[in-house]
């Protein structure tokens, strides 16, 4: 019996398989999928303004496949309470700092070891040759990461001027929220630090409960800390970096040829972010000076004395931090690789 005479014989039956048969063999629609991301930074920063842009371009090369939505300003509470909420699934995803992803992934906070970059061009380098660990590291931990910038380096500012690592003592610091790298060297100079989420801080330096802070200077302007002290001294301390991760279950189940565009706009913002951060650094030093903070200059032994604290706590750094070693002595080794060729000074 030919397939038209079967048409012919059962009518109904046929009219029912070539429905089936066209049902089957259409293409599945996409199914769009929205990243729900939250950061600390608050709306109308340039990370924010970046953010919004990746996310435009995203939507319309992917068709609308993948939407990004974020929620600034920490909306969605601290850092512990937004990847618990990305376990459970409220959050695909989070910007973080380095300290931050800690707690996941010890490593992720190599790069703000205290006083080991003396400038910008010390920590470019050592990024172009460990970002990739680093991204590596976070992957094995159930976490994609989209992009990694440069934050900057962050000073101490308080309401006296501080020369060298020892007037800390004394002093109400805050130690952000779940940092070991920051309270052990606190401990070294006998510094008990307390402990504060990044959006309590503001609050904190208004009451007095805080007098001396460390941040970035566009965090330092941007979070409004700057108008409860006095002085910022201009030595850069560690150097910061914001990450954007997503959940790795989530991020798999976009088709490879979305998460590739993803990845690469991504990319591109975060490269972008670099020079936008260096330069937003750079006014926010500005503007602090305009708004009367004393930049304290400590000479050439006062900051040796920074250094060589944080030299002589630095195994009890690592050890503390829990960092690999081999990661450790390979940034130490690309810094000494970078200084032998652009010398050891401050400048860039």
């Amino acid at each position: 019996m030919t397939f038209s005479d079967w048409m012919r014989r059962f009518p109904a039956r046929g009219i029912a398989l070539v429905a089936t048969v066209l049902l089957l063999t259409q293409p599945l629609p996409a199914v769009a999928t929205t990243l729900k991301i939250a950061t600390l930074a608050p709306d109308g920063t340039s990370w924010m303004k970046q953010m919004r842009k990746g996310a435009e371009e995203i939507r319309e090369k992917t068709g609308g496949r993948v939407k990004i939505k974020f929620y600034p300003g920490g909306v969605m509470g601290n850092t512990a309470t937004v990847m618990k909420k990305m376990r459970i699934g409220q959050l695909q995803g989070g910007a973080f700092t380095g300290a931050d992803l800690s707690q996941v992934y010890p490593d992720a906070q190599l790069y703000s070891m205290p006083m080991v970059f003396r400038n910008l061009g010390e920590a470019k380098y050592v990024r172009e040759r460990m970002d990739d660990s680093l991204i590596k590291g976070l992957a094995d931990n159930g976490l994609v990461v989209l992009g990694i910038s440069d934050g900057g380096f962050a000073y101490t500012v308080c309401e006296k001027p501080l020369r060298r690592m020892q007037d800390l003592q004394g002093q109400k610091v805050w130690l952000p929220e779940g940092d070991v790298l920051t309270e052990t060297m606190f401990d070294s100079v006998g510094v008990k630090g307390i402990p504060l989420p990044v959006a309590d801080v503001y609050t904190g330096l208004q009451t007095g409960l805080l007098d001396t802070i460390a941040g970035v200077p566009t965090g330092i302007v941007a979070f409004q800390w700057y108008t409860s002290v006095t002085h910022l001294t201009d030595v850069p301390l560690m150097f910061l970096t914001g990450w954007l991760v997503i959940d790795d279950k989530v991020f798999r189940r976009i088709k490879p040829a979305d998460q590739q565009i993803v990845r690469d706009v991504m990319g591109r913002i975060f490269r972008t972010l670099d020079d936008v951060n260096r330069k937003d650094n750079e006014s926010a030093r500005e503007a602090l000076k305009s708004q009367g903070i004393d930049f304290v200059e400590p000479d050439a032994e006062e900051r040796d004395n920074w250094e060589q604290i944080a030299i002589d706590g630095r195994e009890t750094m690592i050890s503390r931090a829990k960092y690999t070693p081999e990661l450790v002595n390979e940034m130490l080794g690309y810094i000494e690789e970078y200084r032998s060729q652009h010398g050891s000074g401050d400048s860039e």
